[in-house]
This record gives C-alpha cells, structure tokens and sequence, in this order.
C-alpha cells in the first residue's frame, strides 16, 4: 500500500497582535514566509486572519505570502465573507499547487460570537483528501453543537479521509464529547501538543487531527524568535498519512 504524506501547518495569528502589544499583520506574513514557508506545507491554515468585527476586513497581503511561499490562496468570492475579507470569519487557507481542488464550502457554526469553517476537497496525489480548517469556542457545550453541525456537513457529502484543523480551543488532550463518533460521524485522532501562550506554551488549542485510515505524527509547535512575537499563540505541524 502506497502511503503519501501530507505535511500541514495551522496558525490562530491573533488579527496581527503579538506578545509586545503591537499589531503588526506584516510581521505576521513575514514569519509565515521565513518561518513557516521554508518548511513547505501542503496546507497552512491561518485563524483570526481577518479583522474581528464586520466587514470583517482583510489584514494580510495573501497574495504576497502566496508569491513568497509558492502556496495557492484558496478563497475564490464564495469562499469569504464579503468583498473586504480574505477569508471566511477569519479563516484562510493556502494549499499547495499539488493539491487539485474539486469542491469547497463555508460553513456557518453557532454561537454568541459568530463561527465558521471553510472546507475544500482535493485529489492529493491521486487520493481523494478533505481539509476543514475552523476556529471553534471557548465554550464547551458551544465546540460540542458546532462540531456537531461539522458532523452533519460531512455526513452530507461523499466519503474521504478528512483532516480538522484550527484553533479548536480544547485544552485537555482528551477531547472531551467534541471529537466523539456519534457526534461527528468520524473518530477524529491526532497527539496534542502545547501551542498556547506562545511565551510559555501550557494549553494545546491548536490542533490537526484525522479519521481512519490516516494517522497523524510529528506535531510540533514551531517556535522561533519571529513566530514567538507576532501572535499569542505558537504554529503547529504536523504529517498526515494518507493511504
């Protein structure tokens, strides 16, 4: 059986703020370029990418970091907030130019702070491969129902490996109900590592996991001096396996 391996890197950049208070987005798309670029990911997924409040603007120059790194900035009008977003309630994704994409979607999650996920459907060397990238609550039974809603979506759509990734605000690395079968439909696995604060990683936040067959190993937080300032919480990859 042929394995392929996906590497994947996710990132809650924090509207641009980093541990000394300053907001700075151009610090934040040159760490993901000198720091995060040179690692050459398959996937970079970035939350709080865009401004907090409606219109939701765009902070980032996403086709600057695209030219750097070599990756596609994946969000064609359907796939962002408005005509000022660059990404979906602060979500975006690049994807490697390896990734062929076949089908995406935004999906609206609920709360008293206004959530969502962007899923796209690839063929990744020749296997079909789905990466829903989202920023979920900090309340628990708020995660619970919007991974709930996730379950729901995938239940809708065809049958392939799937890979969550985000800031998934899920500090015990257990999971909890979030990530059980009944509710999502899939068993979502994948190791926790420390990504939050940046200064003094304690809490894994952040997170990539995957369903059967596939297995995630390698996470790490990626700290560096430039990854460190530019966002309270660190970057973390990972490989996927994908049989």
């Amino acid at each position: 059986m042929t394995v392929r391996h996906l590497r994947c890197v996710t990132w809650n950049v924090h509207r641009g703020k980093g541990t000394d208070g300053r907001v700075d987005p151009d610090r934040v798309a040159d760490a993901i370029c000198s720091v995060l670029g040179p690692r050459h990911p398959h996937v970079l997924a970035l939350q709080e990418a865009d401004q907090e409040c409606r219109p939701h603007a765009r902070l980032l120059n996403v086709q600057e970091i695209s030219r750097r790194t070599g990756l596609q900035y994946m969000h064609d009008p359907a796939l962002r907030w408005g005509e000022e977003s660059d990404g979906f309630l602060g979500t975006i994704l690049f994807m490697a130019p390896s990734l062929q994409r076949t089908h995406a979607d935004v999906i609206d999650l609920p709360g008293h702070c206004h959530r969502g996920a962007v899923s796209i459907e690839a063929i990744f060397e020749g296997r079909p491969i789905r990466v829903i990238s989202t920023h979920l609550s900090l309340s628990q039974p708020l995660r619970i129902v919007q991974m709930r809603v996730i379950g729901q979506y995938l239940r809708r759509r065809t049958a392939m490996q799937t890979i969550l990734l985000g800031d998934l605000n899920e500090w015990r690395p257990w999971g909890g109900a979030m990530f059980h079968k009944t509710l999502v439909g899939i068993k979502l696995r994948g190791p926790a590592r420390a990504t939050f604060p940046s200064t003094w990683p304690a809490l894994a936040l952040d997170r990539i996991l995957t369903d059967g067959p596939g297995e995630v190993y390698g996470a790490t937080a990626v700290r560096s001096p430039e990854t460190k300032v530019a966002s309270d919480h660190l970057p973390l990859e990972a490989i996927v396996k994908v049989p």
